[in-house]
Formats: C-alpha cells, structure tokens, sequence
C-alpha cells in the first residue's frame, strides 16, 4: 500500500520517465527506443543490486550519498532551504547543515536497499524490519472498516508494497499510483507489484475503483506529503502554508474510512522501524480539517527521525504564476488555534517605484498583494526620499531605504535582510532588476523593462489590443493580478482617516497649494493665476492658505505668496516629506497641477483640485471620487512634454473662475454644517 514507485523510480520520473511521444512517425520510434534502451537500464540495475548484501548496499549508499552532498549544489540548497523552513526557530545553523548531510547519506543508503528490498519476499524483509502497532489498522479490517493509510516519503516507504499484503492480505489492498513516462519500466513496476497481491490505481483514471474498494472493506494507502500544485489545499505544514493533497480526507469522508498513518524509520546499518499511528480522523470533521490534521501526523513523525524525509523534494514550491493563493480552487485552511500571524512568513519585496505620485498610485496594488495571501509580509524598496510616504500604508509590513547611485550597496542592504521568496518590481529599469537578480531572490516578477527580459522568470503581458487610457494605477494592479491576487474593486485608495473632512471640519480652514511640478514647466498653471484664485478665494472666506513645494518652486512661491499677503504661509522648500503628510492632513482641500503632492493628498484622503494640461487624468488623475479635475482639451494635448514648444494653450484655456469654483465647491461640501 504505497505509491507504487521506488526512490529510483522517483529519479526516473524527473529523468527519462518524462519523454512525451512526440506526433512524427520517426521521433516515435526514437522516443520508444531511448525509453527501452533506459529500462533495459534499469533492469540491469536492478539485477546487480540485487546480487549484493543488504549491509554492503547501505554502506555505498552512504557514501554515494556524501559525494552527492559535495557535488551536487542544486539539491543541497533545496534541502537546506527546506531544512531551515522546517527547523530554523528550533536548531543552530550549524545542526541544520549537520542533518542535511547527513539526510543525503541516509537517502543514499535506503535508495540502494529499497532497489534489493523491493525484489525480497515478505519473510527475507522481516528479519530487517520491526513492524510496530500495525493491530491499530488490522482491527479495523476486522471490524469491517476500511482504511486509508497516509504514507510518506520517510526511509524505506516502498517497503508497504511489499508487506501490506502479509499481514492484513485478507483484505484488499490497494495504492493510488502514478504512471510512470516510460512505459516499460511502468509495465514492469505494475506486474511486480501485482505479484504481492496489491492492486494499483492510476490516478488519471479517476477515484472510483478505489472508493468502490474502500467500501468493500479494503484498504489504500496514498503518499500525502508532496506539493500538490494546483488543485491542493493550503494548510501549514511546520507552519508555513503548502499545497496539500485532500485525496486522503475525501476517500475517507466519501467512504467513512478510518485515517491511519505509518512511517518507515531507519534503525540501523540495514534495519528499519515500520510503525503505524492509531486512527487519528475525528467524527464530524471536513476534508479541509482531516487535510490539515494529515500534515500535522506527517509533521510529528518527520520530528521522530528528520534525517530519514525526502528532503530534496520542493515541498513548498512556490506556485507559477499564481504565488499569491487569493484565487485558488480549493483556498486556505488554518486550524483552530493557529492565527494567520503564527505562520511563517512568505517574504515578498516589493520595488517601489522612484517617483512620490507612482508610488501612490501602486499602493492599491500593494495591498492586493498583502491580502493575497494569510502568510504573506511584505517589504518596499524604495528611495529614502519617498520612505515615509510608505508609512502611511498599513499593509506594509517593513521599509527598506536605498542609498542612491551606487547598485552594490542597495544589494547588500537587501541582503543583510532575512531571505525573499519573491520580488515585484514596478518601475521598468534594468538597474531595478539588478538589484533583486543580484540578492539571488528565486521569483522575479514584472514587466519586461528596458533590456532586462533575461533576469525575470515571471514577466507580465502588455495588453495586446489598444484601448482607451488605462490609469498607472490599474498597470500596477495587472501586475498584482498577474500573481494571482484579487484586484476587483481595489483601483481606489482608502482614505486613511475616516473622514478627513470631519476631522478638520472645526478647526480654522486651511488650504493647501502647490503650484510647481518638478517634471517640467509645461505641467505648471500660470503662478499669477494661482494666485489670483488663492486672493479671492481668502476675500469670500477666512481660510489660509500654504504654499508647498521644492526649492525649484522658491520663485513661483515669493510670487504667489506676494501677492495674496498676510492670509499665506510659505513652506516651499522648507518641509520634509514627513512634514509635508503632517501639513497636508490638516488641510481642507489642495489645489494643485498634476504633481506627486497631489497623489499624497489623495492618499490621505485630502480633497484636490487638480489642473492638467500637458498629462492625462485618465493615465494619473487622483485616485478616489472627492477630487475635482479642471481641463480643457486642447489639439495638442497630451503631449507629456516638460516644456511646451508652442502658446501654452491648454493651461492658458483653464480659467480664473473654473478653479474658485473648484475651491468654494469642495469648502461647501466639507462646512460643519454639511452632511457626513
């Protein structure tokens, strides 16, 4: 009652068990007898093993095993990346290195005896291995119950197949087994397991063989700790999520068959412990419940002897493309008892882009992400310059500020953190993708940029049809969607107070304006008629207003400022970014042209009057539905350029009057005395 493959069978399932037949009548031919010349391989393999002692065989297989540790870097990382997922909060670094060579040598060792056991009768295996509690299944056979024993990777496991059928033969005994690619060693393996009495079930022929076995009264044992990509549960396995098999809990839900666990432990130089759990599935409980039950056994016998588990197995593979678990099939399980933050995390880096209003309008496809997946944590790289920006979203979990210029300390600055299971980068430069290529992350996740398709190994399409302007925020968001996150309904931001406008509705108005744009001049309104709104704007009402911007913006500033006298305060090129949120939060309104200020009001839920000329609202308008958009489209508008090269006519067409009314209109709709 196992799997139905030897360890050696599992290599020729990722070798030469893999070769599909390909439709041209010669490469047919090629095809079946490279897969025959294999199996004639195997056989002679297997004849060879056969004729040595069991002890010999254990002792070349440690060694072999020691020499794969040396040489082969692609499996010792797995393992020791499996390893530490399993055990870091429990073992050193060096305990950890210490069971991952011994775990090859342990592998080596039962690889080789399995191929001999495997060609043992039932008496010859015994005088090597110790069977404990198998009374736990065996009087449930008795009773007329059927039984689904969980199997897993750990030691001999094939050993099932050849003494299920001994000791409880008086009942049928199956396995639920996957075809092997090469034909005749899957013919072989199929006949020889006949032999025994067990009976194999292709898992592509479907289920209900076997759930009409079960019900006879008969017995099936399922391998249950592998990834089970797409159609698996996600539950914790060591506490961290992994795509679980729910075959075992739906045959025994399906069947009312008792859930049994068994494990093969190494006991010695050629001697193994088989040793079968009690009954462990619980009256009453869901498929999603015995599911995560079977990785807790599973969990607990691996802690029995860790060395003797198929650690070189990518048990928690990171799902291609869809990483994030929001959109699958079967979702997530948590036990009671263990909240989504006692997992072990899913370390996410997300690439913030460089500019304030990009990284704005990229927070609605940050938080799909956060809540893609329980486990997920997510960090923003970015510039120091825009880090406090990032404060302001709670679903960002840690900051990392990168120097500027240079590209090898922003590497080692992301590599003194804790290791990335992914990164998503949004801005589309190669030196962006450098940056995460070099820190060794495994996922790399984003359009394909400016030269830099060859570091990626997860790049998001462009929509190949031309449409109308799509907003930058919605591009963000595709990628989010691209990784499998939720994103309908998430292209606008939360405001992060509940009501801003409540919230200042009782203090003395204060208005906001930034009137430069530090891409160009063809983005900025007239500054005289910025400030002839702000002067009549001040003569209807008692508000003040602050003028905000960079350095660049000082002149524009002395001008405006000038002009509207004791009812203006000047803080251009005087506030750091993390002034600047503590400002704006206390304002009614900004108004403003197309500028990363704008972006951070509507982030703070702050009401904008925006002016566009040169850019497109449709592709960078504020997020949300409180802000107004004043206009005029021109012929030649949007250019995009950073200086106009003709009259100005699109912001020259923006009137005086259109942007007070903006103003008096949003004051009106945020007055004490306006409805909530």
């Amino acid at each position: 009652m196992s799997g139905g493959n030897t360890p050696i069978l599992y290599w020729l399932k990722q070798g030469a068990g893999k070769f599909t037949l390909p439709r041209h009548p010669c490469d047919i031919a090629s095809s079946a007898m490279l897969d025959f010349v294999v199996y004639l391989l195997y056989r002679a393999g297997l004849a060879i093993v056969s004729a040595l002692p069991l002890r010999f065989l254990f002792a070349v297989g440690r060694f072999l095993g020691f020499c794969t540790w040396l040489v082969s870097g692609k499996y010792r990382r797995l393992a020791e990346r499996n390893v530490a997922i399993a055990f870091a909060d429990e073992k050193s670094p060096r305990e950890l290195r210490r069971l991952v060579r011994r775990h090859f040598q342990r592998l080596g060792a039962n690889l080789l005896c399995s191929a001999k056991l495997t060609r043992m009768p039932p008496d010859k295996i015994l005088q090597r291995v110790k069977i404990e509690n198998i009374e736990s299944m065996a009087s449930r056979f008795r009773a007329g119950v059927p039984v689904v024993l969980v199997l897993s990777h750990l030691g001999t496991w094939e050993l099932f197949a050849q003494l299920m059928p001994k000791f409880v033969g008086y009942v049928r005994n199956a396995s639920v087994y996957q075809k092997l690619g090469n034909p005749f060693i899957d013919e072989h393996v199929r006949r020889t397991r006949s032999q025994t009495g067990l009976e194999l079930f292709d898992r592509q022929a479907g289920f209900e063989p076997v759930i009409e076995l079960l019900r006879s009264g008969g017995g099936v044992g399922v391998l249950s700790d592998q990834h089970a990509g797409d159609h698996g549960l996600w539950t914790p396995f060591f506490g961290r999520l992994a795509s679980t098999s729910p075959l075992p809990g739906l045959l025994a839900k399906r069947t009312r068959a008792a859930l049994i666990a068994a494990g093969v432990y190494t006991a010695g130089p050629a001697r193994w412990r088989v040793v079968f759990t009690e009954r462990f599935d619980q009256p009453g409980a869901s498929v999603t419940a015995l599911t995560s039950m079977i990785n807790e056994v599973i969990q607990q016998q691996i802690r029995v002897a860790p060395e003797d588990w198929f650690w070189v197995h990518n048990r928690w593979k990171t799902p291609q493309p869809n990483f994030l678990l929001a959109r699958y099939k079967r979702g997530v399980y948590l036990p009671p008892g263990i909240s989504a933050h006692e997992l072990k995390p899913f370390r996410i880096l997300i690439r913030s882009s460089n500019w304030l209003g990009d990284a704005v309008m990229s927070v609605p496809a940050v938080r799909a992400i956060k809540n893609g997946r329980p486990d997920a944590k997510v960090t923003i790289a970015g510039p120091a310059k825009i880090a406090p920006m990032w404060k302001l979203v709670p679903e960002v979990d840690a900051i990392i500020s990168l120097p500027n210029g240079s590209l090898l300390p922003a590497v080692s600055l992301l590599k003194r953190r804790p290791a990335f299971d992914v990164a998503i980068l949004f801005p589309n430069s190669l030196r962006v993708a450098l940056e995460s290529w070099l820190t060794g992350i495994p996922r790399m996740v984003a359009y394909h940029g400016h030269w830099r398709r060859w570091l990626l190994n997860q790049i998001v399409r462009e929509p190949r049809k031309p449409g109308p302007p799509e907003h930058h925020s919605r591009r963000f968001l595709r990628i989010a969607r691209e990784c499998g996150a939720e994103t309908s309904g998430s292209d606008r931001l939360r405001e992060q107070a509940l009501n801003i406008q409540i919230a200042v509705a009782h203090q003395p108005i204060k208005i906001g304006l930034c009137a430069g744009a530090e891409y160009g001049p063809a983005k900025r309104w007239l500054p005289e008629r910025f400030a002839e709104v702000a002067a009549k704007v001040s003569a209807q009402s008692s508000g003040q207003w602050i003028l905000f911007g960079t350095e660049n913006d000082a002149a524009i500033g002395d001008q405006i400022a000038a002009a509207i006298g004791d009812h203006c305060v000047n803080r251009i090129g005087q506030t750091t970014l993390e002034q600047l949120i503590d400002e704006l939060r206390e304002c009614r309104l900004l108004l403003t042209n197309d500028t990363g200020t704008m972006h951070l009001a509507s982030l703070l839920g702050v009401p904008t009057v925006a002016i566009f000329g040169s850019t497109e609202p449709g592709l960078t308008g504020p997020l949300g539905d409180r802000h107004i958009i004043v206009r005029h489209q021109v012929e030649c508008s949007p250019c995009f350029l950073r200086e106009c090269p003709i009259d100005f006519r699109c912001m020259k067409a923006v009137s005086v009057e259109e942007a007070i009314n903006g103003v008096l209109s949003i004051l009106q709709r945020s007055a004490p005395s306006a409805p909530a």
